[in-house]
């Protein structure tokens, strides 16, 4: 045997040693990473189908704005116009009631108050978005009070079928009792009702909206026509929870006109955006980051930074949500682009496997490879500690050579054994020993011999 090929004996490891301690290890590793790999939440969609609400109304004008925002990170926002918050309400229940597509809706905006919360559903709110007041207009000659009971008898437009408007229209004006028995009721809402009031085709309009309401807007404007103010606003917001009093202050439309000419208490609901519980969170996050952009400026009836916030009715406030409003944007998120972000905050489910699992086997597999090496020479020592019983019990029981045979094979199994040199002083310790009983037998078989003779 050359030197060059004991140098590589001696300095080999043991590779079938190496696969019995490692495979299994590497496949309790891969086994960590596969089960936390069923937990990573699926990459975020890059669309969201929204219902907004009527063409020209204030939802759309805030939907284009959430566009906007969601544009900047990839996200395609398909609006969906609707009747208004009802028809929203029903839209997203029976998207989550259906397998999801493509088209299916998965966030709108909605009223308090507009619909209570059922056993079955599943969907959950943002949080408070804005106040939408209640703007009750009527034409100057036939104004008479600060009171609903007034409009009884007249010509009124509740807003279109499905809207919030004509859900709280009608709860107020039932609570005063006006109904469609002693009043004309129209489905009427939007610009037109500019049109409606100049052809005197209606007497009275309530309109539920932000300021920045073209509708609103342009009936403040109009000749003619006077916003009500309401004597019983407090009263409002102890018979409808959802409902808050607010006041338009003298001369905010327009200073330089003095419009209104008085402060004009009203109420209020709250807007809001539902969405469906398997929403991902990480768009949950980028829709709480539109809102603030559009509605955390100081309004009419607002102060800077006082909307979005914590706060719903109707439908519980989502998971994320909560966490937003408590912390604020997704740390990564403050650093990184959005989808960067995203990678990196699934991929990090993934360290669980590499800190519980990883670490702990690297520090033991060392121990097991050892253990398992030094297995091979302790088995030998166990045959030689029963040929050394064997013989102190019978040193007859076996022929001079079969002992010696006995030997020869642990002998020769010894020389088989490849180990690293970091165990070479034990295989070494182990032939010396075989060595040792080898003579221990043999003094046994010659001193029965004798003894015998």
């Amino acid at each position: 045997m050359t030197k060059k090929r004991i140098t590589k004996r001696l300095s080999e490891l043991s590779t079938r040693d190496l696969l019995a301690v490692g495979l299994p290890l590497v496949l309790l590793l891969i086994a960590g990473f596969w089960l936390a790999a069923r937990f990573i939440q699926p990459a975020p969609p890059s669309t969201l189908v929204f219902s907004s609400g009527g063409d020209g109304g204030a939802y759309q004008r805030f939907a284009v704005a959430y566009r906007d925002v969601l544009a900047r990170h990839g996200i395609t926002l398909i609006e969906k116009p609707s009747a208004g918050a009802i028809d929203n309400l029903k839209r997203l229940r029976t998207a989550s009631a259906t397998e999801e597509t493509e088209t299916s809706v998965s966030a709108g905006f909605f009223q308090e108050g507009a619909g209570e919360i059922k056993e079955s559903d599943t969907l959950q709110s943002l949080g408070g978005l804005y106040y939408e007041p209640l703007w009750i207009f009527l034409r100057e000659d036939i104004a008479e009070s600060d009171r609903l009971l007034q409009l009884k008898g007249k010509r009124i437009a509740v807003g279109s079928p499905g809207s919030g408007t004509r859900h709280l229209a009608l709860e107020l004006l039932e609570a005063n009792g006006v109904s469609a028995k002693n009043t004309r009721f129209f489905d009427k809402g939007g610009i037109g009702l500019v049109e409606a009031f100049r052809k005197n085709e209606i007497d009275a309009a309530l309109v539920v909206g932000p300021p920045q309401s073209a509708t609103v807007w342009s009936l403040l404007f109009t000749p003619g026509i006077r916003l009500m103010s309401l004597t019983h606003a407090e009263a409002y917001t102890r018979q409808f929870p959802y409902l808050s009093k607010v006041i338009l202050p003298r001369g905010a439309v327009d200073v330089a006109r003095d419009l209104p000419d008085q402060d004009i208490p009203m109420v209020a609901t709250t807007a809001t955006v539902l969405v469906r519980e398997d929403l991902h969170p990480a768009l949950v996050d980028i829709m709480l980051e539109a809102a603030i952009e559009t509605h955390g400026m100081a309004g009419l009836f607002q102060k800077q930074g006082e909307f979005p916030r914590a706060t719903t009715l109707s439908f519980p406030l989502s998971d994320e949500a909560k966490r937003y409003y408590k912390s604020g944007k997704p740390f990564l998120q403050r650093y990184l682009p959005f989808w960067t972000a995203t990678l990196l905050d699934r991929m990090t489910v993934m360290l669980i496997p590499l800190i519980a699992l990883l670490i702990p086997l690297i520090k033991i597999a060392p121990g097991l490879y050892r253990w398992r090496v030094s297995s091979h020479i302790y088995r030998r020592y166990g045959e030689l500690k029963f040929i050394e019983a064997e013989v102190d019990v019978d040193p007859a029981r076996y022929s001079p050579a079969e002992w010696m045979a006995k030997l020869d094979a642990i002998e020769a199994d010894a020389n088989r054994i490849t180990v690293p040199l970091a165990f070479a002083d034990m295989l070494y310790t182990l032939k010396s020993h075989i060595a040792f009983v080898r003579e221990t037998v043999q003094r046994r078989i010659t001193a029965t011999i004798v003894t015998t003779a």
